[in-house]
């Protein structure tokens, strides 16, 4: 009797196959959704998976995505501008000097990839870790107002900071929303930061990538010259509403208290809010980073954290991997299936070849193939 050989199994002596370890991935890392709602599901189809058995092959698979993962550091630190936010997870596991179990996953947003770091420490040393690899002379931040990201660049000189336009809108709008008597204001500066909004928009409809700031075209510098006339007079209200004295000031003594508090704010921080002026590559905020972070945050919401130091990092790392295919639209589906057979052919370990799964050194056919979407199941209407 012949028969053809069973199937490379990805880990030894499991019953599940490449498949299996797909969908798990990607319900938990991807679409956000806690293990027992996953195993529920599994079992409504027949299929009963124990708690420990899905736990014991995640950490199986922990060792399989290093590589990609070290690929994307090198990648990124090649790279000379990013967007950077933090957030919280929970992780409960007892670490000596640790009080509590509220850790931060570190998000850097760069034009070629994503990249997570989960550490226990919010201080500047996380960041400051990570952009040790920095390969160029020079890199720009993009970030909020957090004091790690100040300390970080007054330690490292080849780090500047482009501070977000729109925790200054936020800051104005709250302050209106508190004190009534601040509404008029509030107002007016929320309309003079959308016209730098517009005149950003302008300037960026005419610029020509490849050419530098002193020889763009005319309708460029024309809305240049706008946008630095616009920032000038908003710097000078500023001043001029900081200077007032208080037996002059219309408003009531808390409303001008929390006045000065939003505008000592923007002028401390002028000049990381206006590297976008010089820099047209460095959008006016931070959304890259708030919009890319909101599949951790959703996880949080759904399964509250890691219960363990591996789950932690593989969290990081399918994070870091997934939102990195999505940057290149390739469908992860797809890039999981194709990535965990290598690993399956290769006798459950990651394959040494691994320009095929990286999106920047694969070629078009291979970048084609893997950003289609996945053939839907046998028996379900498509149509």
């Amino acid at each position: 009797m012949i028969s053809a050989p069973p199937p490379q199994r990805l880990i030894a002596r499991s019953p599940f196959g490449v498949s299996f370890w797909v969908e798990m991935l990607l319900g938990k890392y991807r679409y956000g959704q806690p293990s027992n709602r996953l195993l529920q599901d599994l079992a409504d189809q027949g299929l009963p998976v124990s708690p420990g058995t899905l736990a014991g092959g995640l950490q199986r698979l922990t060792g399989l995505f290093e590589p990609v993962l070290e690929a994307l550091y090198c990648k990124q630190m090649s790279e000379t501008l990013f967007n950077n936010d933090e957030t919280r997870r929970e992780v409960f596991v007892d670490l000596e000097g640790k009080v509590g179990t509220r850790w931060s996953p570190w998000l850097t947003r760069s034009a070629s990839v994503v990249f997570y770091c989960i550490d226990p420490s919010r201080s500047a040393a996380v960041p400051g870790a990570h952009f040790a690899g920095l390969q160029g002379e020079r890199a720009i931040i993009v970030c909020d107002r957090y004091s790690a990201y100040k300390k970080l660049a007054r330690l490292a000189e080849n780090i500047v900071l482009a501070f977000c336009w729109a925790h200054v809108r936020r800051d104005v709008l709250e302050a209106g929303r508190a004190l009534p008597a601040l509404e008029p204001w509030a107002l007016d500066f929320k309309a003079r930061i959308g016209m730098l909004y517009h005149l950003n928009q302008q300037r960026l409809a005419h610029r020509d990538p490849d050419r530098p700031l002193a020889q763009q075209c005319a309708a460029f510098e024309h809305a240049q010259a706008a946008l630095q006339a616009a920032l000038a007079d908003l710097h000078a209200e500023a001043e001029r509403l900081l200077a007032q004295d208080d037996t002059d000031a219309t408003l009531p003594k808390v409303a001008r208290a929390r006045c000065q508090q939003v505008l000592t704010s923007l002028l401390n921080h002028w000049s990381g809010l206006t590297v976008f002026v010089a820099h047209p590559e460095v959008p006016m905020d931070n959304n890259r980073a708030e919009e890319t972070i909101r599949t951790p945050v959703i996880g949080r919401k759904n399964y509250y954290g890691s219960g363990s130091l591996w789950s932690a990092q593989l969290a990081a790392t399918l994070f870091s991997i997934l939102q990195t295919l999505a940057l290149w639209g390739i469908n992860p589906r797809a890039w999981l299936t194709a990535y965990l057979n290598a690993c399956a052919e290769a006798g459950g370990q990651a394959p040494s070849a691994l320009a095929e799964f990286l999106p920047w050194s694969m070629d078009a056919a291979r970048r084609a193939e893997l950003c289609r979407p996945a053939a839907p199941p046998t028996g379900i209407d498509s149509s």
